[in-house]
């Protein structure tokens, strides 16, 4: 587990446009658990930050849009949507594109740019007031974060693994959604 972080934080300090060679499936679904186990506990360590945000009445973190779309779903439904199409749709436009930049430098300018894209895009989650853009960076931090993990299995693994990690983070919150509800 600490090799695959370390790995990952390396990766993510200086992104390549590189698969990873080793293609045996036990190998690539032990690095995709871990990092499914990495982004899970990335969201566990920022969450006092919008605990904060919300104990000061910055920011009403009651009112997500996420919350209010799955509100009249059924388990199933919310599954489908969150778990299988949404993932589908972002990593397509968000991690799919980045591996056309072949040269080094705009390769890596994409991959940060895709990230922190697919971060800000979030935001919309949010009612939009003066201190929802104020605290953008802090609001949207983990889907920056899990943009570079999802960018860096993209690209060592394929986008089917990147849309299989996203599917499940997403279908993993949504399950916990309801056993805490």
């Amino acid at each position: 587990m600490k090799e695959t972080f370390l790995n990952l934080i390396t990766y993510l300090k200086n992104p390549v446009l590189e698969k990873d060679s080793n293609t045996s499936l036990n190998y690539r679904f032990t690095i995709f658990f871990r990092i499914l186990i990495i982004s899970l506990l990335t969201g566990i360590i920022i969450s006092p930050i919008f605990a904060l945000i919300e104990e000061m009445g910055w920011v009403n973190m009651q009112n997500h849009k996420v919350e209010a779309m799955f509100e009249n779903m059924g388990i199933l439904q919310m599954f489908l949507l969150g778990a299988i199409a949404v993932p589908a749709i972002e990593e397509a436009l968000f991690r799919g594109p980045i591996t056309a930049f072949k040269k080094p430098k705009y390769f890596k300018i994409a991959f940060y740019a895709f990230a922190l894209l697919f971060g800000f895009i979030h935001i919309t989650n949010f009612d939009i007031t003066t201190n929802t853009l104020l605290l953008s960076p802090l609001l949207v931090l983990p889907q920056i974060l899990l943009g570079g993990y999802f960018g860096y299995i993209r690209v060592r693994f394929g986008l089917q693994w990147s849309i299989l990690l996203h599917g499940c983070y997403n279908g993993t919150l949504i399950l916990l959604s309801f056993i805490f509800k």
